[in-house]
């Protein structure tokens, strides 16, 4: 198996209020991709595909039974604080649930989260040790 995700696909409880606060509140563009109720955004290399939750579950064969913590975040890298604290202000004005403020933190970034309308952690972190090429993809 290659060393690869290409679509991240987090289950939502209504597809098009999702598809707003993506693009509203991150600023981020629909692909053409996108139809009825599979709602896609490309993600440099890596795509954000929407699905409603109950037949994402469906799906999956599974009985939708959320829970606390899920065991996995979303991460957005900022290229600096100021837009870390710019994107969680915008998040948060269009409804997003701060759950940690951004601040300094151990591994000498500045980062906080949010949960998104259906409830997905995100991550917003600045990391000076942190490099982007040319269409913003990190060097790792």
């Amino acid at each position: 198996m290659r060393q690869k995700i290409n679509v991240i696909g987090p289950g939502v409880n209504d597809i098009e209020r999702a598809a707003l606060f993506y693009e509203k509140g991150l600023g981020w563009k629909r692909s053409s991709l996108s139809q009825g109720d599979w709602i896609v955004f490309a993600l440099g290399g890596v795509a954000l595909a929407l699905y409603p939750r109950k037949l994402l579950a469906d799906d999956a064969t599974l009985k939708d039974e959320p829970t606390g913590f899920p065991g996995i975040t979303f991460t957005y890298n900022a290229k600096s604080e100021k837009e870390v604290d710019a994107v969680l202000e915008e998040v948060n004005k269009r409804g997003a649930t701060i759950i940690k403020p951004a601040q300094k933190v151990f591994w000498g970034g500045y980062s906080g989260y949010f949960k998104d309308l259906d409830g997905h952690i995100f991550e917003v972190a600045y990391g000076p040790m942190f490099e982007f090429d040319e269409d913003d993809n990190l060097k790792l």
